[in-house]
């Protein structure tokens, strides 16, 4: 399985059973769990599970072990990991990262009874009820080299070590991807989302479980968006509705379908919040169609706008208040980073092209200006974001999100 790139391959017994099987094919388009599937022949000869695990040894036993975490819903950490392994030995050292196999971690016992213990007792276990499984193997490492004692890695035996300097990986040496998405884009750099820094963000956002109705299961990125009223809709608007459930990476607008648009989210979590939340929600008298798109990610092209370093995507920072915040789209605005000298009359001045106003507060906290705008209609209130979220106020760059109060 190449998770990363949504591929797979697959090793038939002999050259005629594969080219029985693509000539099957041919006449008849394959899908799996509703989406459709292209078969083609690969330039690779034979498969090995080594090219897939090269730290793994498989059966021959070691104080090192390699587990890979399937179907993983809940965030794991350093700290779940070690509450899990250290009832069969004392452990020593563990390193998670990322590869295209999944969410993995190196685990090193002091002696390798304790890890034949430990892999007896939980290979195939779930951590959670129905989630979360054990895969573990020995690894054919000696030693885990640990630089740092932080939430992706931990030396047990050396508690003074320091945590890791702001934006460099912890364990480069033992992960492909280092603990990082990576949307790579032709010609473009590629861009980073940490897909367990947004697990523990998930996780602090909505107590361990998830919104009803949102599986957290998707992998894929990239959402289409149809029944848009093409005379008034632009990508900056766009990316000012979607980014409320997520960073966006790139937004493409279909030429050809003008009604229609493309938008790819920071990871596959991201985009089902965008779906679920905002599947049915009216703008510019259109009733949106959200929709996961058959397109793992767009490619960058003339048409194309991308977002991925703009400062304006929101979970970058605070990503648990921002996930916490993910709501359908309701008749009160909440706007921030406003200016200590704005009037309430100023914000209702900016606002009110979009709809009467019903009610509107403006309050301080934490020594900072907010305010609260009540709209007779979510469509009303969702215009109003789409159009003035990130526009200059007295001074200041302003946020507008939904809020789920229901009154002032």
């Amino acid at each position: 399985m190449l998770r990363a790139k949504n591929q797979a391959l697959m090793q038939m017994q002999d050259v005629p059973s594969a080219v029985n099987a693509l000539q099957f094919f041919a006449n008849l388009q394959p899908s799996i769990r509703g989406r459709n599937v292209y078969v083609q022949f690969s330039s690779h000869q034979e498969l090995t599970t080594a090219d897939q695990n090269a730290q793994g040894r498989g059966d021959e036993p070691n104080r090192i072990l390699l587990v890979t975490i399937h179907h993983m819903l809940y965030p794991i950490t350093v700290e779940v990991l070690h509450q899990v392994f250290f009832p069969h030995g004392f452990v020593e050292k563990i390193v998670t990262f990322q590869k295209s196999a999944g969410f993995q971690a190196l685990i090193q016992y002091q002696t390798r009874q304790c890890a034949v213990s430990a892999r007896t007792a939980l290979q195939g276990r779930n951590i959670y009820d129905g989630c979360c499984q054990l895969d573990i193997q020995f690894s054919n490492l000696d030693e885990l080299q640990v630089n740092y004692n932080n939430e992706r890695s931990r030396d047990f035996t050396n508690p003074s070590l320091p945590s890791e300097p702001k934006g460099r990986s912890s364990q480069p040496g033992y992960g492909d991807t280092g603990g990082m998405y990576a949307l790579q884009a032709s010609g473009a750099r590629p861009v980073g989302f940490s897909q367990m820094a947004n697990a523990a963000a998930v996780a602090a956002a909505f107590g361990g479980g998830l919104p009803p109705g949102v599986s957290g299961t998707n992998d894929r990125c990239t959402v289409l968006v149809s029944n848009l009223n093409p005379d008034r809709i632009d990508e900056d608007k766009l990316f000012n509705l979607f980014s409320i459930y997520g960073n966006i990476v790139r937004i493409k607008l279909l030429r050809n379908k003008p009604d229609h648009a493309l938008v790819q989210m920071g990871d596959g979590f991201q985009a089902e919040l965008a779906v679920h939340f905002l599947k049915g929600a009216m703008l510019f008298g259109k009733r949106l169609e959200v929709n996961f798109s058959k397109h793992p990610n767009i490619t960058q092209g003339a048409d194309t706008h991308e977002y991925a370093n703009s400062n304006l995507n929101r979970f970058n920072r605070n990503a648990a208040k921002n996930y916490r915040y993910c709501c359908s789209p309701t008749k009160m605005i909440h706007i921030s980073s406003l200016s200590q000298e704005v009037t309430e009359e100023e914000i209702v001045s900016l606002l009110e092209e979009h709809g009467p106003i019903v009610n509107s507060k403006l309050f301080e906290m934490n020594g900072k200006k907010q305010a609260l705008i009540m709209f007779d209609t979510e469509e009303q209130a969702t215009e109003a974001l789409v159009c003035k979220h990130a526009s200059l106020l007295s001074g200041s760059i302003i946020r507008i999100s939904f809020s789920q109060l229901q009154t002032l």
